[in-house]
């Protein structure tokens, strides 16, 4: 018998919690290996040398395969694991249209979404004192025309962003959006459409995403006193 795929994560990063869920709905085997960013523990030179040598989360090892970065993880399993066709759909260029998504999400809504979350919550626990204010609110601003850009080029009258079936692209994005909206960011304000594609894809992952998402936000609310240097990096990884 074949060994399951290693997956090292932290719930803290977004896109652990996307590939989390995404191997669990897809019935992928996987043993889950917690890490903590707070604590450093994805700097460490056994961590480097015997999982992912870029020392960032999301990663996995797979037959002594080791590999990082999101999305190279997520086409892997579409590649060689027994991915359900709806998350990575051959039919209308559906992966050409989730890989455009993708590569769109690395450069705004990841980037936005990770900035917002480090000045706000981050970067305030780290070196415990108070958010700065004008860092937050340019961080907000940044954030808020990027919600209204999503909203704008990849939500229109269909249920969610391919149409009628859920796809990759959805998971990632509503883990992206989780990350500000689960400290306290208005993220629905005026962005009907938003809201309701919102709430589909919420429904339709059931609960392996309650239970990820609950996972997050019990430990923003109880994160251990760890404090490293690189953890905003792996964060936003």
């Amino acid at each position: 018998m074949s060994q399951p795929l290693k997956f090292y994560f932290d719930f803290l990063n977004q896109s652990s919690r996307a590939l989390y869920i995404l191997l669990e709905a897809s019935k992928i085997p996987f043993e889950a290996i917690p890490i903590s960013m707070l604590k450093g523990e994805h700097l460490t030179g056994e961590f480097r040398d015997n999982v992912n040598r870029f020392r960032k989360l999301p990663a996995i090892t797979d037959h002594g395969y080791q590999l990082s970065e999101n999305v190279a993880i997520f086409r892997h399993l579409a590649r060689e694991k027994l991915v359900p066709e709806h998350w990575y759909p051959r039919r209308h260029l559906g992966r050409s249209r989730i890989d455009e998504y993708l590569a769109w999400q690395q450069t705004n809504m990841g980037v936005a979404t990770t900035e917002y979350f480090q000045q706000k919550w981050l970067v305030p626990y780290l070196q415990k004192t108070r958010p700065a204010d004008n860092a937050v609110n340019l961080a907000g601003k940044q954030l808020e025309h990027t919600l209204n850009e999503f909203e704008q080029l990849f939500l229109n009258s269909r249920k969610f962003m391919l149409g009628d079936n859920i796809s990759f692209a959805d998971l990632s994005a509503i883990c992206e959006i989780d990350q500000p909206k689960s400290i306290g960011y208005n993220t629905f304000q005026n962005r009907n459409k938003l809201a309701r594609w919102y709430e589909a894809v919420r429904e339709e992952l059931g609960p392996h995403y309650k239970e990820v998402l609950g996972e997050f936000e019990a430990k923003l609310k109880g994160s251990g006193s760890g404090q490293q240097q690189g953890v905003a990096q792996a964060v936003k990884q």
